[in-house]
């Protein structure tokens, strides 16, 4: 029996997502993939830190996602790189993720996709609220402060 994905295994990460943006809410979506996308995937070479995800004919696709070629995969079996991906949520969790992204300065990014237990890539999506510089430097400010309480705690006892 052939191999799938190690279950929770991470495929592509946008570590920035968290940074740029304050994530309101999370879901998970499948994504439709040609067969040398999936190959590509498991070899964990994708990017999605310049994606994102939006509506087009009443659906919902990844845009601007990179996936590179396969490179075992003969020239007339390769995917578009940079091809727009279907995603699939079910039309409740669509309504809701559309009525999201009408209101004013909300978008959905995609934060990673993963493998789940049955061997399927998965991509998790933010409805996310963009950031302002100020917000920016305060969540550093909290990052430096925790890193450096760690450091104080680990010197002492």
């Amino acid at each position: 029996m052939a191999k799938k994905g190690e279950p929770g295994r991470i495929a592509a990460q946008n570590r920035r997502a968290r940074f740029d943006y304050f994530i309101e809410e999370t879901l998970e979506a499948g994504v439709m993939l040609a067969g040398t996308e999936v190959k590509s995937l498991r070899l964990g070479r994708a990017s999605i830190n310049e994606s994102y995800a939006g509506e087009r004919d009443g659906e919902l696709y990844l845009f601007n996602a990179y996936i590179p070629e396969y490179t075992q995969a003969g020239k007339h079996l390769q995917h578009e790189v940079r091809r727009p991906r279907k995603l699939l949520v079910r039309r409740r969790e669509l309504a809701k993720l559309l009525s999201g992204i009408r209101r004013e300065g909300v978008t959905i990014v995609p934060v990673s996709i993963y493998w789940n237990d049955r061997g399927l890539a998965k991509v998790e999506l933010g409805l996310a609220r963009g950031k302002k510089k100020v917000d920016k430097r305060q969540a550093e400010k909290d990052r430096d402060w925790q890193r450096d309480k760690a450091r104080l705690m680990r010197q002492r006892g």
